[in-house]
C-alpha cells in the first residue's frame, strides 16, 4: 500500500496524516544517522588516542539517546510531540557543527561531545514510531508504527550513498575527508525542522481512566506483556546495533574501501525499513508473538552467515538479515507496548522502554569496539567475537517470549 493509498481512506484520517508527516521526517531526518554511523567508526579509529576506543563515538551517540528518552519523554507527554521533535533537531545540528568543528581542531574528546548531541537526535527519531500510535485506531497502530518505520527505506539510500558522494572517493586521507558529511547533517536538521509544523498531534489531556488508581512503576513492569516487550526490544536494537557498529570496520579491516562498507551498510538499513510495508499486516494477521520470535531466528541466522566467511557476500547476506530480524523483532516489541499500557503511563513508560532498550545498545556498542578491535589476534577473530556474543541474548530474549506464550492469558494489560 503507497502513502496515496493510506491518506485516502477516511477512518483514521488525522492519524493518515501524522504517519505522512513522520514518514517523512524519518526519510529525511533520519538519513543523518546512517551517515554519522558509517563514519563514526572510521574517524573513531584516526582520532583516538587507542584503537579500542574507535566505537566510542558510536557508544556516546547512543549513550544520548539512552539518557535523553528519560527527560525526553515526559517532557512530550506534557507539552506535546512537536516541541520535542524539534528539541531533536536542535540536538542534531549541534551535534554535526560540533563534529565539523572537532575535526578542524582534531579534538576527539569534543568529538564525543558532538557524538551524544547526535544521540539527543536518535532519541527523539526513536519516539516517531510512538507518535504514530497517538491518533491511531486500534486496528491501524501496528500498520501505522510499521509505515513510519518505513520511512527509513529512503535514509537508508541516502545516507550512506551521501558519505560515498562527499567522503567515499575524496582524495584527502586524514579525516577533513569526512567535514563535508558533517555538514551535510546540519542542513539536513535545519531545513528536516519545518516538516514538524504539520503535524496534529494533541498535546495529551486529563482522561478518566486518570481517575483510576496510579500504578507503580514496579507494578506496570510486573506485567507480563511490557516486561517482554522490553526484554526482545532491547535484545532486538542492541544485537542490532553491536553487529552494525563494527561492520564498517571489518569491511575495511578485510581489505575493502570505504564506498564498500558504505553499501553494506545500505543494504543493512534497507533491510531494516523495506519489510515495514508489511510487517504491520503480519502481525494483525498471525499475532505479535509469532513476528517476535521470527525476528529472533533471522537474527541467528546473521550471525550464522557472518561466522561463515568475511567476503563480500558474506557481509551482505549477515547484514541483510540483520535488518530483517530487527524490524521484526523491534516492530513487534513496539506494537506489544504499546497495547499494554494505559494512556497517562504513556509518558513513564515509553521513556523507561527507550532508557532500558537504549542501555543495552550503549552497552553493545561499547562491547562492539572492544570484541573487535581487541579479541583475537586480527580482524577476522574480532569480527568472529562479535557474532558469537549474539547467542546468550537471543536465548534471553527467547526465554522471556516462550514465557509469555505458555502464559495463561487471564491476566492481560489493564488498557481499559
Amino acid at each position: 500500500m503507497n502513502m496515496a493509498d493510506i491518506l485516502s481512506h477516511a477512518p483514521d484520517q488525522r492519524a493518515k496524516r501524522n504517519v505522512a508527516v513522520l514518514v517523512a521526517a524519518q526519510a529525511i531526518l533520519g538519513s543523518q544517522v546512517p551517515m554519522i554511523f558509517v563514519v563514526c567508526g572510521l574517524v573513531g579509529t584516526q582520532m583516538a588516542p587507542n584503537v579500542c576506543l574507535a566505537t566510542l563515538p558510536m557508544s556516546l551517540m547512543v549513550f544520548g539517546s539512552m539518557t535523553t528518552a528519560p527527560w525526553l519523554s515526559p517532557f512530550m507527554q506534557r507539552m506535546g510531540r512537536r516541541p520535542g521533535f524539534f528539541i531533536g533537531t536542535l540536538g542534531g545540528a549541534l551535534g554535526a557543527a560540533l563534529g565539523a568543528f572537532a575535526l578542524v581542531i582534531d579534538n576527539f574528546w569534543l568529538f564525543l561531545a558532538a557524538s551524544y548531541m547526535t544521540g539527543v537526535y536518535m532519541s527523539a527519531q526513536a519516539f516517531y514510531r510512538f507518535a504514530a500510535a497517538d491518533t491511531a485506531s486500534d486496528s491501524f497502530r501496528p500498520k501505522a508504527i510499521s509505515y513510519v518505520l518505513a520511512g527509513g527505506l529512503i535514509s537508508a539510500v541516502v545516507g550512506p550513498q551521501l558519505v560515498s558522494l562527499l567522503a567515499g572517493h575524496s582524495p584527502d586521507a586524514t579525516i577533513m575527508r569526512y567535514f563535508p558529511v558533517y555538514i551535510a547533517a546540519l542542513l539536513i536538521n535545519v531545513f528536516g525542522a519545518l516538516m514538524f509544523f504539520l503535524l496534529d498531534i494533541p498535546k495529551p489531556a486529563p482522561t478518566q481512566e486518570q481517575t483510576a488508581p496510579t500504578r507503580s512503576t514496579a507494578e506496570i513492569l510486573r506485567q507480563p506483556q511490557i516486561l517482554v516487550a522490553i526484554i526482545v526490544g532491547a535484545v532486538s536494537y542492541s544485537l542490532m546495533n553491536l553487529v552494525m557498529t563494527s561492520t564498517p570496520l571489518a569491511v575495511v579491516g578485510c581489505g575493502f574501501g570505504v564506498p564498500d562498507a558504505s553499501n553494506v551498510v545500505t543494504a543493512h538499513v534497507i533491510a531494516m525499513f523495506l519489510p515495514s510495508f508489511f510487517t504491520g499486516h503480519l502481525i494483525a494477521r498471525f499475532g505479535v508473538e509469532k513476528i517476535m520470535a521470527t525476528g529472533l531466528l533471522i537474527l541467528a541466522a546473521a550471525g550464522l552467515v557472518a561466522l561463515n566467511g568475511v567476503t563480500l557476500t558474506n557481509f551482505f547476506g549477515a547484514l541483510i538479515l540483520l535488518g530483517i530480524g530487527w524490524n521484526f523483532g523491534f516492530i513487534g516489541a513496539t506494537t506489544l507496548l504499546t497495547m499494554s499500557h494505559r494512556p497517562e503511563e504513556r509518558g513513564r513508560i515509553q521513556g523507561l522502554n527507550d532508557l532500558i532498550v537504549f542501555g543495552g545498545v550503549t552497552l553493545a556498542s561499547l562491547a562492539s569496539g572492544g570484541l573487535m578491535n581487541c579479541s583475537g589476534g586480527d580482524v577476522v577473530q574480532g569480527w568472529s567475537a562479535v557474532n558469537y556474543a549474539m547467542a546468550p541474548f537471543l536465548i534471553l530474549a527467547a526465554g522471556a517470549l516462550l514465557f509469555l506464550v505458555l502464559k495463561p492469558k487471564n491476566d492481560a494489560a489493564a488498557t481499559s
